[in-house]
């Protein structure tokens, strides 16, 4: 295990960074560290009200706020649009998700988990590609999570409308964001496209299926997990951080925390599942997800 922390971060003046559900969790706690070694971050959330009183606790810091729904392609276009004002993208940290909640669908159609976690990280990426290939040595940072080694991808049922299952939903959408990462990363030369996941980090992600199921008994559980297992979001984020600006990452790496079941502890690069290398799966995710979207590459 490495002991590779937030201080060994490079200077990153004159870099810009878009992170995705910046406003909380693993998002706000690598927006800091961002802006404290110099570069612009652009914080791209659902709830600008409140990234807007989280950009205030970083006095000093070159911080924007912009709109971003990543449960509407609409949304979606039109903060890649606004983007395109800031010229170069130096990194992109797909960050934003949903974790285990009842069956709900976007604003477009899609079975909420997979909508958000994969299709509407899929979408920006495409639409922001110009603003990356701009940048000298440009990086996309997908965030994943351990829980991708129980997902498969069903293509017969991608929305849950036969069958749902939360738990099962959620895996599918965090295997989609890697054999995205990974096939990002073999047709495009020009940029590093690398998974993440931040093992067991106490963030808000954890209370929002509790919370519209209405059971304040798994929200006791939550809370109680949180305190006494997960390690702090600050923690968390270190696996993002690692992938987004050290110097020994290579395209399809995949950065996790290096201690105990890769649940806590300093960030490393490790192997993710079998499934999620499937060239195969990989270009018929990608292929569908263009259909969807609407979002072409070129």
């Amino acid at each position: 295990m490495s002991n590779w922390t937030r201080e060994d971060m490079p200077e990153l003046s004159g870099r810009t960074v878009v992170v995705t559900g910046a406003n909380s969790g693993l998002g706000l706690e690598a927006t800091r560290a961002f802006a404290r070694k110099g570069a612009h971050v652009v914080m791209a959330c659902r709830n600008v009200e409140s990234a807007a009183d989280a950009r205030e606790e970083v006095p000093g810091a070159s911080l924007t706020v912009e709109e971003l729904d990543l449960a509407d392609l609409d949304s979606v276009r039109a903060f890649a649009d606004t983007a395109a004002d800031l010229g170069h993208i130096d990194v992109l940290c797909n960050n934003a998700g949903v974790m285990a909640i009842p069956r709900s669908e976007t604003a477009d159609g899609f079975e909420t988990q997979f909508g958000v976690n994969h299709l509407g990280h899929f979408a920006l990426t495409g639409l922001l590609l110009d603003s990356l290939r701009e940048a000298p040595d440009p990086r996309v940072v997908t965030q994943s999570s351990g829980i991708h080694a129980n997902g498969k991808i069903d293509f017969e049922n991608l929305h849950g409308t036969d069958d749902y299952d939360k738990w099962g939903a959620y895996a599918q959408s965090k295997l989609a964001n890697l054999l995205f990462a990974y096939e990002l990363d073999r047709r495009y030369d020009e940029l590093t496209s690398v998974g993440c996941h931040p093992g067991y980090a106490a963030t808000n992600l954890q209370r929002r299926g509790p919370e519209q199921e209405g059971s304040r008994l798994k929200l006791a559980a939550m809370t109680v997990a949180n305190r006494i297992i997960a390690q702090p979001a600050e923690a968390g984020a270190l696996p993002m951080l690692y992938a987004a600006t050290a110097e020994d990452i290579e395209g399809s790496d995949y950065v996790g925390p290096g201690g105990f079941k890769n649940m806590r502890g300093a960030p490393e690069t490790q192997r993710s599942s079998k499934r999620s290398y499937d060239e195969d799966t990989a270009e018929r995710l990608w292929s569908v997800s263009e259909e969807l979207t609407g979002v072409r590459y070129d």
